[in-house]
């Protein structure tokens, strides 16, 4: 990870528990690498569902991928407001430029309001029965679940709407540099 570069351009890939994978998006570009997690943008990214149908993201997007937390958290900079969508998912890996991870379905969205709700419990029950998760895993993930609720309600640096805006400024002017 430590020959990647702010600007740098890469891949998201998402898997399932299985090792399908689940979802790709086009790009992602590195704004910022910390201790413990790492910073990218994009904005209307072309993304590649796993039965290949494709559409593309609305708005610009911040997104925080973890070292060591089984959580993904993706800032939508939106007209009507900041929206966070916040993955329940693995560590991310980087390997061949592209960001890896295992989506575990259950998902947190917070609106701009502050309100937030837990998406997906059934589709997360149904995949537990069929992939037959352990009983650690599944510990794991509704504790990851648990933890980014308080981090949410401990405003976390990564809720801070101020700091995302200036993500935004950053992605922009790098995406435009990319294009001169």
């Amino acid at each position: 990870m430590n020959s990647l570069e702010v600007g740098q351009k890469l891949q998201i890939q998402c898997y399932k528990h299985n090792g399908k994978p689940h979802r790709c998006w086009d790009e992602a570009i590195l704004l910022d690498v910390k201790k413990d997690y790492m910073v990218f943008g994009n904005d209307h990214t072309l993304v590649t569902e796993a039965h290949g149908n494709t559409w593309r993201t609305k708005e610009p997007a911040i997104m925080y991928f973890f070292k060591d937390k089984w959580y993904n958290i993706i800032v939508q900079l939106k007209k009507t407001g900041v929206t966070y969508y916040c993955n329940i998912a693995t560590p991310f890996i980087i390997e061949d430029d592209t960001i890896k991870y295992i989506d575990y379905d259950l998902d947190l969205r917070i609106f701009p309001t502050g309100s937030f709700k837990i998406l997906d419990k059934g589709e997360y029950n149904y995949h537990k029965n069929k992939m037959h998760y352990s009983k650690e895993l599944d510990i794991v993930i509704k504790s990851s679940l648990s933890e980014l609720i308080v981090d949410y309600q401990n405003h976390i640096p990564m809720f801070d709407m101020h700091k995302n805006l200036l993500y935004g400024e950053k992605y922009k002017k790098l995406k435009n540099n990319s294009h001169s």
